[in-house]
């Protein structure tokens, strides 16, 4: 690649694209929402609009930062997004009310909600990659001991957002930088003879828990005094019918939506199913529903070709740190879209995950923006040399 090739040519179009395809699903998906229930007479898509110019300007700023210069901000970010965290939680309800049960949002006065959890996703994935890079400069000579002290790092580093997260409680968002952490865990270079044992164990204590849930509940009521209504959203995403008036309402709504669309779907804005939060958590139930089978493929593939390009974009660098950027963001979308569309058909069981990019909401968006503005960076800096080793160049 020519050394003095023009900006033009270092800009990522591909993710525009996408990005843009995504925008145009996003808008007509909400506007086809705010048209049923309770929703009549709002307006989410021009918000929606708004947010997604947010975000342009967000990328624009990110754009201009090379991979150096976000391993000195990483840990700056990271401590930024805790106080916000903590911020939250201990701030009085007319600041940072509480919603669905959750104390998650700041109250910002003509803006609405932001949900700080949403930047401290990302915040965490710089973190974690300058973890990595930096454990491994100091430590050229892999063992035993160096990956454990590099697993022991990464979990500290993560233990943080995570338990001020649950404090809100926030599930969801907690299942999703679990998952963050585990992507740049695989990729980390730390030894199978270490993540085998451990993931092992973890999958083998998530499933024994299912299990004392469905079919043993009382040993845990007696012995870890869980009470039986805190098991309902497992039995209602098991059983959905048998509490359609209850927990599984969303749930049972949404499966009707998305049957009733069969192939080809009722066609824009004929939806005849009322789903609640139709706009945001269950956006995929509309899509299901007005486009059927064929529509909700598309943009399943769309998603598909987005980790594809971000895969491409971390396999092309040679920058570690920012290979591990890249797979910090996958591992984020990748989750988000897996139990986004999971738990509206019954896959998963019901958590409060936004579909990135065409769920309605400022904080995801603005998140998963800046997310993109990254890889947008990370694209536009790095260089490839013919005859160099050094195949990246900072700006």
């Amino acid at each position: 690649m020519n050394e003095h090739m023009k900006k033009n040519d270092r800009f990522d179009w591909t993710l525009t694209l996408l990005l843009f395809l995504f925008f145009l699903i996003s808008c007509i998906a909400i506007y086809s929402a705010q048209s049923t229930g309770q929703y009549v007479g709002r307006n989410f898509m021009v918000n929606q609009i708004f947010w997604y110019g947010v975000g342009a300007v967000i990328i624009a700023v990110t754009i201009f930062f090379d991979s150096f210069q976000y391993k000195k901000l990483a840990w700056i970010l990271y401590g930024f997004g805790l106080l916000l965290l903590i911020g939250v939680y201990i701030a009085p309800e007319s600041i940072a009310p509480i919603r669905n049960g959750a104390k998650s949002w700041f109250l910002i006065g003509g803006l609405g909600q932001i949900q700080p959890s949403e930047f401290v996703k990302v915040f965490l994935i710089l973190a974690l990659s300058r973890v990595i890079t930096s454990h491994h400069e100091k430590n050229p000579i892999k063992t035993l001991k160096t990956d454990f002290i590099l697993l022991l790092k990464l979990g500290i580093t993560t233990a943080a957002p995570v338990g001020l997260i649950m404090l809100q409680p926030d599930l969801g968002t907690a299942l999703v930088i679990l998952s963050i952490l585990t992507g740049i865990i695989l990729v980390s270079g730390i030894s199978w003879k270490i993540i085998v044992p451990i993931y092992g164990a973890a999958a083998a204590l998530g499933t024994g828990i299912i299990y004392l849930v469905v079919k043993m509940p009382e040993l845990l009521e007696k012995y870890l005094h869980v009470q039986t209504y805190q098991f309902n959203r497992i039995y209602s995403w098991l059983d959905p019918y048998t509490y359609a008036s209850g927990s599984s309402y969303h749930l049972v709504k949404s499966l009707s939506a998305i049957g009733s669309g069969l192939i080809s779907g009722k066609g824009f804005r004929n939806g005849e199913v009322y789903v609640p939060e139709a706009h945001t958590d269950f956006i995929f139930s509309v899509i299901g529903e007005e486009y059927g089978f064929i529509g909700g493929s598309i943009v399943i593939s769309l998603y598909f070709l987005l980790i594809y390009h971000l895969i491409k974009t971390a396999l092309d660098t040679n920058d570690p740190f920012n290979s591990y950027v890249c797979t910090g963001i996958i591992s984020m979308i990748a989750f988000h879209v897996f139990q986004n569309i999971g738990m509206t058909i019954q896959v998963l069981p019901i958590t409060g995950i936004p579909l990135p990019f065409i769920s309605y909401g400022g904080s995801s968006l603005m998140g998963n923006m800046f997310a993109m503005g990254l890889v947008y960076s990370i694209h536009f800096h790095h260089r490839n040399y013919m005859f160099s080793s050094d195949k990246s160049l900072n700006i």
